[in-house]
């Protein structure tokens, strides 16, 4: 099949239905592989992803270019020379549209301000990520935000051209390789100019909103997330809701949700920190209570944090002349333990528990930590069989 597809959504971005003759089907793994005559379907290419929508009644799934071909995955076959009628999905290219747009200015603005490049871009099902080749701090973001709102309340027609040659060699724009042959050039006069083969809205204006959600280091350069129009007002709709139920359980205002986190982070910190002396406090009079000399030690605890196992297995060994064992969980979830000694290596009496009760785990000769299955009586007869030989 050598004959190019006649690609209409660079005639029409705003053609939504179109018919066309099928010049190809073929079988295509659990799918099949559709070339048409002509297509409004926007194969994924540029950062930008496929179109989705149907041709007749068979759903398309994806659509890729090679060398001027169009191919479109369908679930289902179609008779090659038939007459199909497709409709894209509209909802969702009309969005990549604002996303792409909206993009593009972000782009260019950072461009002109700060001089950095466009390195890296991505259409995302959560955000668009763009990567620049240097550091935008919150100011420089917040800036970049700003502009780019404003370029969209101006509602500016977007120009679509294709330069001559010699025209492209003196003209300024961003691409991100070289290029040659027909060059598509994208113009959002007053703030960007880039090459691009996606497709884009037609004024600033459509775009809606432009929101960068957040910013972090890349490959010693800036990451940046954002998204446009209906997505964007999407990610406000529901962190408002979020915030709106935080501030009840809070009994805050929305506004005050910040503070009143902080003050209830700060008030869980103190008590985490009074949970430990008491705990420290426990395990040193329950230790205080075994005879100083005792041969070896086994405990079951509940709710021990590793942490609490370890101080707890220490303040013992202190107190016996073996080995001490202290067990936290149940015989249903398992059990994590501590198992130490002063005056032996614990290590094979460890590995020998593990091999036993399918366990895991290791450290020092005085001190080792892990978890294991089974019960608390028959880790108790493990171990009260080993203290008699």
């Amino acid at each position: 099949m050598n004959q190019e597809t006649e690609m209409l959504y660079y005639k029409n971005t705003y053609l939504k239905t179109f018919t066309a003759q099928v010049l190809d089907c073929c079988k295509q793994g659990q799918n099949y592989a559709v070339v048409l005559n002509r297509t409004a379907f926007y194969p994924e290419g540029g950062g930008q992803p496929a179109d989705i929508g149907v041709l007749n009644t068979v759903n398309v799934l994806d659509v890729h270019e090679h060398d001027g071909i169009i191919v479109h995955t369908t679930d289902k076959p179609l008779n090659g020379g038939s007459t199909v009628t497709g409709g894209i999905n509209w909802t969702y290219r009309f969005s990549l549209m604002q996303q792409h747009s909206g993009e593009h200015i972000v782009s260019g603005i950072v461009n002109r301000l700060f001089g950095f490049d466009n390195v890296g871009f991505h259409m995302g099902s959560k955000a668009v990520t763009v990567d620049f080749n240097g550091d935008l701090n919150e100011d420089n973001i917040a800036l970049v935000e700003f502009l780019a709102n404003e370029a969209v309340y101006r509602n500016t027609p977007l120009q679509i051209s294709y330069p001559s040659a010699d025209k492209l060699s003196v003209l300024n724009y961003r691409s991100k390789k070289e290029l040659t042959g027909k060059v598509r050039i994208v113009t959002v006069p007053g703030y960007d100019v880039c090459a691009c083969c996606g497709t884009h809205v037609a004024t600033t204006g459509e775009i809606g909103i432009i929101k960068l959600l957040y910013s972090q280091r890349y490959k010693g350069g800036t990451r940046v997330n954002l998204l446009c129009g209906s997505k964007a007002v999407a990610d406000y709709n529901e962190k408002e809701k979020s915030v709106t139920a935080i501030s009840i359980l809070l009994s805050s205002k929305t506004e005050e949700v910040q503070n009143a986190a902080a003050r209830l982070l700060e008030e869980n910190t103190r008590l985490k920190q009074q949970i430990v002396v008491l705990h420290d406090q426990i395990f040193e009079s329950k230790a205080a209570n075994i005879q100083d000399g005792t041969e070896s030690i086994c405990l079951f605890e509940k709710e021990l944090t590793p942490n609490d196992l370890r101080k707890f297995c220490l303040l013992l060994c202190e107190r016996c002349s073996g080995m001490a064992a202290v067990f936290s969980g149940s015989d249903e979830t398992g059990y994590k333990y501590a198992l130490g000694s002063t005056r032996m290596d614990v290590r094979p009496f460890g590995k020998e528990l593990n091999s036993t009760f399918t366990g895991r785990g290791g450290g020092s000769k005085k001190l080792i930590q892990g978890s294991l299955t089974g019960t608390q009586n028959g880790l108790k007869q493990f171990f009260n069989d080993k203290k008699t030989n």
